[in-house]
């Protein structure tokens, strides 16, 4: 146990650093970004004096260093600074909308990681058959199809013409089927392949086969000594699906207008409003960083065998 903490804490402290070199990536990559934001904010038709004032405002009117140590010190102390479309402070405006985005990638994390294990299990006991191939195929697909497009053939299909359900939104309990099937496509064709491959190194195993040979039911030979010890990579996948789905919503929540930070995310891209796209970036950053340590954590339960 003394390993594994000292561990997470190596972890933490290279986790931090890591924050401090995201935070610096987007600050000036916002920067460099053509197109002046204080003009955009203004409008068409501001002065040139209105905009000189909403730039003071803003604080663009000062050097790149003074910028990036009053945005680095709010962050310290908890302040991610104020929007400059809405006048709301950032943490106020993210936190409105992560919840809706924590729902949809849990269940997106949760349609992709029962159905991926499912097909992966299959294809592998089933190897080399019509089932097998038909999984692998429908994977590849899955890998290979684009999010938007899958997303607006699923509206067109089952909102359009067989209106089943709700095209956008989330004022209906229903409303979270598409955009979390569409996010989930991508995740289950992965956790899939990564199962199948698991499994299959797993199954040649010598213990594996001793079971059979001992008369243990199938169900055990395939869930007990196969998908247990498989698990670890398959776990790895999960954990980093999760996060993954976290930024692909972006995509996901545009199509299906669902109101997460995804979407506030490509308005104040739109509207060039720094703060919230740098504040969101970093919730996004954090959560990687965070379900990696946590990762690390669970692998020693699923498997107390790993020292760190």
């Amino acid at each position: 146990m003394k390993g594994t903490a000292a561990h997470i804490v190596r972890t933490l402290l290279l986790s931090l650093i890591t924050l401090f070199g995201v935070s610096i990536l987007i600050f000036l990559m916002l920067r460099v970004l053509p197109g002046d934001p204080a003009r955009v904010l203004a409008g068409l038709n501001a002065s040139e004096d209105q905009v000189a004032r909403l730039r003071a405002e803003l604080g663009l009117d000062q050097s790149l260093l003074t910028q990036y140590w009053s945005f680095i010190t709010g962050v310290l102390t908890g302040d991610l600074g104020t929007s400059a479309r809405t006048s709301a402070p950032v943490s106020s405006e993210i936190a409105v909308r992560l919840p809706a985005t924590l729902i949809l990638a849990v269940v997106a994390t949760i349609i992709g990681t029962i159905a991926g294990v499912t097909a992966g299990v299959v294809a592998a006991v089933r190897r080399n058959s019509i089932v097998d191939h038909v999984i692998s195929s429908v994977a590849m697909m899955g890998v290979s199809m684009p999010v938007y497009w899958l997303g607006l053939l699923l509206i067109l299909l089952f909102a359009v013409t067989l209106g089943w359900l709700p095209a956008a939104g989330s004022g209906e309990p229903l409303s979270i089927v598409l955009p979390a099937v569409t996010l989930a496509a991508f995740s289950t064709a992965l956790i899939s392949r990564m199962t199948r491959a698991s499994m299959l190194e797993v199954l040649g195993q010598d213990y594996v086969r001793t079971a059979e040979a001992k008369g243990a039911p199938p169900t055990t030979v395939i869930i007990r000594h196969g998908l247990r010890n498989a698990f670890i990579p398959i776990l790895t996948v999960i954990s980093l699906q999760f996060g993954a789905l976290l930024g692909g919503a972006v995509l996901t929540e545009t199509v299906f207008g669902w109101p997460g930070i995804g979407r506030l995310l490509v308005d104040s891209i739109g509207a060039r409003d720094f703060a919230v796209v740098q504040g969101i970036v970093l919730v996004y950053a954090a959560a990687f960083i965070l379900l990696n340590v946590i990762v690390d954590v669970l692998y020693v339960v699923v498997d107390p065998r790993i020292r760190y």
